[in-house]
């Protein structure tokens, strides 16, 4: 609405609202209006209208230079133990970053849900901003929660001082917090007098995008093992060695730590050992390395029992595809499920955990599968006498076989527990498992040599264990070294 010159203005000392004190009422044929003498914002001034929404004006107004609102709260309230809350527009614009007083926010203990005190506290409207963009980047949530209508409700009626911020403003604030803790983390390691170790990860989305992860470990002044992600880059799947590295090598140059690098731990891929070569090389012409770089190539001691493992799976397919068959006959329908159950009382089996399919993707749950089949077997060929539709059940061969893989399998997943038994792991805590890894690869040759079909098995399990065991050349030591890589949480 638009107020001509020829509007009138209301005498309003008869108007007894304290509220009138900050607004100017003008007539313009049968119209009221209120306009805000400090901002000029027109708003309605009938008396049919009232004046709630000229008191929530003056909570939010920026341009009023007397922010102690208590009696705008509290004036005509006083009969009333509770305060109400007025529906807000949300087409505010940013409140600049300043501290205002704020009344009646003070909640006092024993009060019943909703009974508010009046007081004084101190509003930050910066720090809520500022603390918003830190809740989002903590728990992951997505930027566009701040359009979210049910999360502008919660938080008008929280802080009606707080104007809620866009995405792109969410977004330039997470960028600052970003940026600041950077800096504090170049700072940290600037300072470092020793040396940092690098592991890199490389991460795959189901879209097919790759990332490379590299990760700091370092310990600080006060003897306490630390961790920080350095880069999280974007890299082109069909990138060669070279670029890889170079890659690397740029980030480590962008933080100033090539010079403090004393070991680097990656996947033990054979493609990968070209990029530590480069970094290596490049790095010992700068006479940056320690013991010319024989201890730069650390063996990653996860990666090295997924291998072995990825290895016992995929020679053993055929026959865990067997069990999972077994196991989805038996539980694919009530009827075989209760007849399973009678058989198990006959043969004597009270084991407490059920059958169950694996996740292909997680070989641990694998593992768990098979020691729960083994558990059953003696029910199976009762199962296959009564039913003759199931004619997946495993034979006696077979059962050896899956007592066999279910053993190595156990030793690996002993192993694993004991990577991630602890926050910041050291070589002490494992080196007796990795040592023994390559006693069970010549066990799974001892295991297997009778099988033919397990051959391969065999063969390439010893294969793995010495390709990612970390086998010196002539100038090293002939002492594997390995680490354990982490993601930075």
């Amino acid at each position: 609405m638009e107020i001509s010159e020829e509007a009138v203005i209301v005498n309003s000392s008869r108007l007894k609202s304290v509220v009138w004190n900050d607004f100017d009422r003008v007539k313009k044929g049968e119209t009221f209006a209120a306009i805000c003498r400090h901002c000029k914002r027109i708003l309605s001034g009938s008396s049919t209208s009232g004046t709630s929404h000229l008191r929530n004006h003056l909570i939010r107004c920026r341009r009023r230079s007397n922010h102690d609102i208590t009696q705008l709260l509290t004036r005509g309230k006083r009969k009333q133990s509770t305060l109400a809350l007025t529906s807000f527009s949300y087409n505010q614009a940013p409140v600049k970053n300043e501290v205002v007083t704020v009344a009646s926010t003070n909640f006092e203990q024993g009060l019943k849900v909703g009974n508010i005190n009046t007081g004084s506290v101190n509003f930050d409207y910066r720090r809520s901003q500022l603390d918003l963009a830190r809740m989002i980047i903590m728990h992951g949530y997505p930027l566009g929660m701040v359009d979210d209508i049910g999360f502008k409700t919660f938080v008008r009626n929280l802080q009606p001082l707080f104007d809620l911020v866009t995405v792109s403003e969410v977004e330039a604030d997470c960028l600052e917090i970003y940026k600041k803790e950077k800096q504090r983390v170049y700072e940290e390691l600037d300072k470092l007098p020793g040396k940092v170790s690098l592991t890199v990860d490389r991460w795959a989305t189901n879209g097919g995008t790759e990332y490379l992860c590299l990760i700091a470990h370092y310990i600080d002044d006060s003897w306490e093992l630390k961790k920080k992600i350095l880069n999280f880059l974007v890299i082109d799947p069909t990138q060669a060695e070279d670029s890889l590295s170079e890659l690397i090598m740029t980030s480590l140059r962008n933080w100033d730590i090539d010079r403090k690098l004393f070991s680097l731990t990656i996947d033990n891929r054979s493609t990968y050992d070209k990029i530590v070569c480069r970094i290596r090389d490049q790095l010992c012409q700068h006479r940056f390395l320690m013991c010319e770089g024989q201890l730069f190539d650390v063996r990653c001691a996860a990666s090295t029992v997924k291998l072995l493992v990825h290895d016992v799976l995929e020679t053993s397919g055929e026959i865990i595809s067997k069990v999972r068959e077994t196991i989805g006959y038996v539980k694919g329908s009530q009827a075989t499920q209760e007849k399973f159950n009678e058989i198990l009382q006959l043969v004597g089996i009270n084991w407490q955990k059920g059958l169950f399919i694996d996740n292909p993707f997680r070989w641990n749950s694998t593992y768990m599968m098979l020691e729960a089949a083994l558990e059953y077997k003696e029910a199976f060929p009762q199962l296959q006498e009564h039913d003759p539709g199931f004619s997946t059940c495993p034979s006696g061969l077979d059962w050896d076989r899956l007592r066999a893989i279910t053993s190595i399998l156990k030793f690996f997943h002993e192993v694993s527990n004991v990577f991630v038994g602890r926050k910041h792991i050291t070589a002490n805590s494992y080196f007796a498992e990795i040592y023994c890894i390559d006693i069970v690869s010549n066990c799974m040759r001892a295991l297997y040599s009778g099988h033919a079909i397990y051959s391969p098995l065999a063969a390439h399990g010893q294969s793995s264990a010495s390709e990612s065991s970390g086998v010196m050349d002539s100038k090293s030591s002939g002492t594997p070294v390995f680490a354990l890589r982490y993601d930075a949480n």
